[in-house]
């Protein structure tokens, strides 16, 4: 087996393990202070209002004024043109992220745990008895992000697991050109369906980017496999020794 031969299939598998583990929560984190604290919510001034995304109008009704400083633990990007959210025509609503923060976000147990994101959900789950007991389910959410803005978008879209945000905007209820409605959660106490946060995003900050290096191995992987495959499909051609004849009688 050639040189070139081992690089495709080390870079292959490489790659394979590495785009299954890319969305693992890092372990070297170095939280920012921000996460330590709980989300701020105060009242609001500010009427409803309408907004015009993809061809849809939408009204949104703010509750409050809110602010979330949090470490994604999951999250599910919303293709407004499929699914349910093409049925109930919302195209607003880009992303849902879960987020911990707190003690949760600085718990020795917070890779104990898996979370996931269901199409309106988070969920999380663990073996360990220990981290169980230890987590408090009040400081996590799942958040509705809704924004008309490019800007923002494009910046939610690059989000990552293990990214630390902040993310300033409105507590706001909300409804589609169709009919759709949806409310929010307006406390962190609550659980089950109606839970999460309906957030009209006005501001979207990175606060600190997460270190995952199962995504530098997924991209050195798929540079290595690309660089080998060239190479075997560039290469002059040698072609083989013709094997001495032999006949028999």
């Amino acid at each position: 087996m050639t040189i070139n031969n081992l690089l495709v299939i080390g870079s292959t598998l490489v790659l394979v393990v590495s785009c299954w583990n890319r969305n693992t929560l890092p372990r070297d984190l170095d939280l920012q202070p921000e996460v330590a604290t709980e989300p701020i919510q105060r009242a609001t001034a500010k009427a409803p209002f309408r907004v015009l995304f993809d061809g849809n109008e939408y009204s949104v009704a703010p509750e409050f004024d809110y602010e979330l400083n949090g470490l994604v633990v999951s999250f599910r990007h919303h293709d407004g043109n499929s699914r349910m959210h093409a049925l109930a025509g919302d195209h607003l609503n880009m992303l849902d992220v879960c987020v911990v923060w707190g003690g949760n976000a600085a718990s020795e147990f917070l890779h104990e745990f898996q979370y996931w994101n269901g199409i309106f959900t988070c969920n999380f789950s663990t073996a360990s008895n220990a981290a169980w007991t230890a987590f408090d389910q009040t400081a996590l959410s799942n958040n509705h992000l809704l924004s008309e803005d490019p800007s923002i978008r494009r910046q939610v879209r690059a989000l990552r697991v293990g990214d630390q945000i902040r993310v300033r905007g409105l507590l706001a209820s909300y409804a589609s050109g169709t009919g759709s409605r949806r409310g929010t959660s307006t406390t962190r106490l609550d659980t089950g369906d109606g839970a999460c946060e309906t957030l009209y995003v006005e501001s979207f900050e990175t606060l600190r980017s997460a270190a995952n290096p199962w995504r530098v191995s997924l991209r050195a992987s798929l540079a290595v496999l690309v660089f080998a495959v060239l190479r075997h499909y560039l290469r002059p051609f040698r072609p083989q020794p013709a094997l001495p004849e032999r006949r028999v009688a």
